[in-house]
Order: structure tokens, then sequence, then C-alpha cells
């Protein structure tokens, strides 16, 4: 009987370790890492540091992060229907915080940042949204560089076939 005793025990334990290997996991996961020197984006192999504008990155529940040049890369494969991947986390720069030229680390939760679209800022494509962790310094973007502030889920692929909006009176 103690002996069946022991072995639920330490199969309960073992059950229980797994479960903490797996939200390590998950946590590790959801931290943003700082793309390298040669960090290219998913989707085109442009080199990150060699363009403007706030990066992103998305890690999948299973792997390492996939990085984007330019937050409209970012948008369009979220909003893809097709997008079925589990995602742990969702990463972009803020620009409060940081250079637009030269952007380096600020990463801040993507579902949770403010964002500006339709300025005349540029990213690596072009036209591009403007990521901030706070309401302030979105503000004061708009004030000097136009653009509407949007949310997360409040952005849409229409929003993100448009030309750059600067000067479209419903973007203001």
């Amino acid at each position: 009987m103690k002996t069946t005793r022991l072995i639920g025990k330490a199969a309960s334990g073992l059950v229980l370790l797994a479960a903490l290997a797996a939200c390590s996991k998950s946590i590790e996961l959801a931290t943003p890492q700082e793309p390298g020197n040669d960090t290219v984006c998913s989707l085109d192999g442009m080199v990150l540091r060699d363009h403007p504008g706030p990066k992103a990155q998305m890690q999948y529940a299973e792997g390492t992060p996939e990085f984007f040049c330019d937050l409209m890369e970012l948008f369009a494969t979220v909003l893809t229907p097709e997008q079925k991947r589990g995602v742990a986390s969702i990463h972009v720069q803020d620009m409060g915080k940081t250079a637009w030229e030269n952007p380096q680390g600020n990463w801040i939760d993507a579902r949770t940042a403010i964002y500006v679209i339709g300025s005349k800022k540029n990213g690596s494509m072009g036209p591009t949204l403007g990521s901030f962790s706070s309401m302030q310094d979105a503000e004061t973007f708009v004030k000097n560089e136009g653009g509407k502030i949007v949310r997360f889920a409040e952005i849409t692929t229409d929003m993100l076939n448009q030309p750059s909006g600067a000067n479209d009176s419903k973007m203001h």
C-alpha cells in the first residue's frame, strides 16, 4: 500500500514539474528578444537595423520569434484569416522611448500599445504605424507628424491598404 502511494506521489510530482516547465517555457517565449545586427524580416528578408521606424516580433507558442521590419507587415500577418498558429506574444517598439531613424530596444506588448496610423513618417516599406506605450506620446506624435490614434483591436486590413493617409482628412 505504501509503495502504491509513493508511486502515486512521485507521478503527481512529475506531472507538476512538467506543468511548471511548460509554464516557464511560455514565459520564456513571451519575453521579447533584441534583434541582432543581421536579424532579417520573416516576410521579406530585409535586415531590420537597416531601416527606420518601429519593428515588431511575434513569438509562436511552439518556437522562436519571427521579426518584422515594419508594423504594416506585422498587422498584415496578424489579420490574415489563414493565420491559425498559436501566438505566445507580440511585441512592438515604443517610439516614445526610442529614435525613429534607428530604433533600439523598448519592446512593449503589441496588444496594449497605442498606435498612430496615417502619419508622415515612413518605415522600411513606406507608410507605417507608430507604436507607443503612452497616450501622451502618441498625441505628441500626432501633433508633430499627423495621423490618427487607434488601438490594436481597431486596426483593419482596410487601414493597411490605404496610402499614407497623412493628407487624408479622414485620418485627422
